[in-house]
């Protein structure tokens, strides 16, 4: 039925032109979720922004149903540079307490909620060709397929993509996919644990599947260079200042951070790809 009815939207679409959307809604599957269940809200982050969080988490949990005690076992990696890892993670500590953190408070209280939810649908609707080539990559066409539609409606209807119509008036939501996931569908292990200055907890697999995403990620071909990673660390700031609070209380809960973040980055990684894979093999039993 969602099909007949993007199908009338996209020939309305072709028809009318953009039209004025209602309110604006929050885009769901670009980031990961954080780790951890008790956390408590920030002060300083708005009623709107923690219910949001609360949308988003709870989507999180209906894709990935998985037994806490399956995932323990499935948690352990090789950490043969766990010492070079702590020393990145004590910098990316710092960086997030006395950079990122207080920067995205800020914006956060200067920029409406609505406004920077906007930017936020807009970053999430530009990194449409990472989420579609991975579908296809994995096999999944009507994932594919609905990606491609959401990209089309939030363009036209969403004026370039600061208003989510397609989750909204349509009900598209959409799946975080990368290449890191395409690569685990194939039965690539995670190797060892590595954590990355600036972006954080990886694998080997993750690092290769984040220079996979590079290449089709649009943000890295904006001109000139300056204008390129602007972009980027604006993205940052944008999501992060949707999820304040949530590493300070994750860190607070940890007798260990650092092993606690790796354990429930691996966690949250296998999730995401054995929900990948169970898609495939549901998909080549109906073949």
């Amino acid at each position: 039925m969602k099909f007949y009815i993007i199908l009338i939207v996209m020939i309305l679409t072709l028809i009318t032109g953009p039209a004025v959307a209602g309110n604006l809604t929050d885009q769901t599957g670009q980031a990961a979720s954080s780790p951890g269940s008790d956390i408590s809200p920030d002060p300083s982050v708005s009623d709107v922004d923690q219910a949001d969080k609360v949308e988003d988490d709870e989507f999180q949990a209906d894709i990935f149903q998985e037994d806490q005690a399956d995932q323990s076992t499935h948690a352990m990696v090789a950490d043969p540079l766990e010492g070079f890892n702590r020393a990145v993670f004590v910098f990316n500590d710092k960086l997030y307490m006395y950079g990122l953190r207080p920067v995205s408070k800020g914006y956060a209280r200067v920029v409406p909620t609505f406004a920077r939810k906007s930017i936020k649908n807009f970053f999430n609707n530009l990194f449409f060709p990472i989420r579609f080539i991975n579908d296809l990559l994995q096999g999944k066409g009507e994932a594919a397929g609905m990606e491609f539609s959401a990209f089309f409606i939030n363009t036209t209807l969403g004026f370039g993509g600061l208003n989510n119509f397609a989750q909204k008036y349509v009900g598209i939501r959409l799946q975080d996919e990368d290449f890191g996931q395409t690569l685990g569908s194939y039965g690539i292990g995670n190797g060892f644990y590595l954590v990355l200055p600036i972006l954080g907890p990886s694998s080997l697999r993750d690092a290769v599947g984040r220079a996979g995403d590079w290449f089709v990620n649009p943000i890295n071909y904006a001109q000139p260079w300056e204008l390129s990673w602007g972009a980027w660390g604006f993205e940052k700031v944008s999501w992060t200042s949707f999820h304040v609070g949530e590493y300070e209380a994750f860190k607070e809960a940890s007798i260990d951070p650092y092993t606690a973040m790796r354990n429930a980055y691996i966690q949250n990684r296998n999730a995401l790809v054995k929900d990948v894979a169970g898609a495939q093999k549901l998909k080549n039993s109906k073949d």
